[in-house]
């Protein structure tokens, strides 16, 4: 959770008292429609009852150039994208939203330690066509598991703030099965429509 600089709030609870006192007069960046970052700030609307007026781009490039530039205040990014800026103090984090603090940077918090139950992560998976093989689908994940598992892999991840999950085709279809019941829930009551 970034913000320009020129937000007064230092923290995820400063920024809803900041928020709550400037209904509808700041704009949280996203990087389009149904995106992570886009339902990211939904979700935070929800949980927190903060009135900000979403901006959507046509990606994450042109919303946090606008963040940058500030004009927006707030945007939901990902690490990767985003540590640059916040090292050279040119974007200021209040917070993760992975469940668990970032090996980047441990002194941030999460936004679930201020808002019980919030978690908005950024993943990637690979995926097969429905008819593939299931000896196929077992050795591709051998192989992405081995490939994840290397240690300069891991240690290049961590550096940009990522983690790695290793798991079963199960456990990733849960995983997919979770999110989408998560998400949905968030967009139904956001009202965010496809375009």
């Amino acid at each position: 959770m970034l913000v320009h600089p020129s937000v007064p709030a230092k923290t995820v609870s400063e920024f809803i008292v900041y928020a709550k006192a400037n209904p509808g007069k700041l704009n949280v960046a996203s990087s389009g429609t149904e995106t992570t970052l886009h339902i990211a700030g939904e979700l935070f609307k929800l949980m927190t009852g903060v009135n900000m007026v979403n901006v959507l781009y046509r990606g994450a490039g042109p919303a946090r150039t606008d963040l940058l530039g500030g004009q927006v205040q707030v945007m939901f990014d990902a690490m990767p994208q985003a540590i640059e800026y916040i090292k050279t103090g040119q974007l200021r984090a209040l917070a993760v939203t992975t469940p668990t603090r970032s090996q980047v940077l441990p002194e941030l918090p999460t936004v679930n330690e201020v808002i019980p139950g919030f978690e908005a992560d950024t993943w990637y998976g690979v995926c097969a066509p429905n008819n593939t093989p299931a000896e196929i689908i077992i050795k591709l994940n051998k192989e992405i598991s081995a490939g994840l598992a290397d240690p300069k892999m891991k240690a290049r991840l961590a550096e940009l703030g990522g983690s790695v999950f290793v798991g079963s085709p199960a456990e990733f279809g849960k995983l997919i099965a979770e999110e989408t019941e998560k998400w949905g829930k968030v967009i139904r009551a956001a009202n965010i429509k496809a375009e």
